[in-house]
């Protein structure tokens, strides 16, 4: 199981003790405005009301919550996939848990709910594109903390925050280095959202709240929200970069996205624009970032994401000028939880009661 798998999983033992019941079912989904399915899972192909399902859990008090609302239905619990391994080969239902291994051995699953946003910890296994196999996830319900976390990178960026963080473990009150360090507010400076999908939506509303103007691409349609002033297609994005002061990816990792911020990408931002990556490392070409941090062809740059993770010590992404980095954990929250469990048994409750399935994944696009 990969180092994101691990700690999605993690994060969600360890935040569990922490949620409160604040949320409810149709509040989250009208708040993450949710998609349904066009077709509800009884008329799909293949499905029968399950007999066996596999949750993921982090309490015995979850798992009878997830009982609830699938009467008739063995419903198995696994902190993990490898805990699942055993359970899996008579599942019809993979909920919360996906890794290559698991998926094989599921010999007879219909349904897997991913527990992230991006299917990618499991995309390799030819299982998961055979005809007839539903595929659901997590998309949207990362957005909130994951648009603040992108909010919060822009002003830290703009207002020096790392200059005046060296400073501070120095016990050093400096104002004489100001003049060499440039301020930026955000309103009226315009945000390129990149991938404006659930997580970019949310970035989107965000940064037009504080008075930017937002721009974004999308490889579905053009169709903008009120809060977006103009949506290109995908092949826009060398065209769009230049306006834009602060630019944000939020695609998921695909064939097409793989390494499309390079050095060609950094050469038409604007010397005094920033990059913020919350999507996946392997969309940046790393050492090409790094040049266009050192050569100053950019103002600075934010990763949340990087490739490999854990990022190496050794890795000189940890010297390069004027960047943050983040360990990759800009979905945490007092709420997200509270979401990805309400989500996970809403999801549940639709699938053995043969109804619209929430947040369908085309596997074939990788989203």
């Amino acid at each position: 199981m990969k180092f994101f798998s691990k700690l999605v999983i993690a994060g969600v033992l360890a935040f569990s003790a922490q949620a409160h019941a604040e949320l409810d079912t149709a509040s989250v989904i009208k708040d993450l405005d949710l998609r349904e399915s066009k077709v509800a899972a009884r008329d799909m192909p293949g499905w029968s009301k399950p007999k066996k399902v596999v949750v993921f859990y982090d309490t015995p008090e979850r798992l009878e919550w997830f009982k609830q609302v699938a009467p008739g239905v063995e419903v198995t619990g696994a902190r993990g996939p490898l805990e699942a391994m055993g359970a899996a080969a008579d599942a019809d239902a993979l909920v919360g848990l996906c890794a290559p291994k698991l998926i094989e051995a599921a010999k007879q699953v219909k349904w897997i709910h991913v527990g992230s946003a991006g299917i990618n910890e499991c995309a390799t296994s030819p299982k998961l594109h055979e005809a007839g196999l539903l595929v659901t996830n997590m998309q949207r319900v990362y957005g909130p903390p994951i648009a603040e976390h992108v909010i919060a990178m822009a002003f830290a960026l703009a207002r020096n925050f790392r200059f005046f963080e060296d400073l501070q473990r120095k016990a050093e009150w400096n104002q004489s280095a100001l003049p060499s360090k440039r301020f930026v507010e955000l309103g009226g400076k315009t945000m390129l959202v990149v991938g404006l999908g659930g997580i970019g939506t949310d970035i989107a509303k965000r940064a037009h709240a504080l008075g930017m103007k937002v721009i974004a691409t999308r490889n579905s349609s053009r169709d903008n929200p009120d809060y977006v002033e103009y949506v290109g297609l995908s092949n826009e994005l060398m065209t769009l970069t230049p306006q834009a002061d602060f630019i944000a990816n939020a695609t998921p990792l695909t064939p097409e996205t793989k390494d499309i911020f390079n050095a060609a990408f950094f050469g038409k931002m604007k010397p005094t624009a920033y990059f913020i990556n919350i999507g996946r490392g392997q969309q940046v070409v790393q050492p090409d970032l790094i040049a266009a941090l050192e050569k100053k062809v950019i103002a600075g740059a934010a990763l949340d994401v990087a490739s490999p993770e854990p990022l190496p010590s050794d890795s000189p992404l940890w010297k390069a000028p004027n960047l943050i980095i983040t360990p990759h954990i800009s979905s945490n929250s007092d709420l997200r939880f509270e979401r990805y469990w309400i989500v996970q048994r809403e999801n549940l409750r639709r699938y053995v009661a043969g109804e619209k399935m929430l947040s369908v994944v085309d596997v074939n696009r990788g989203y």
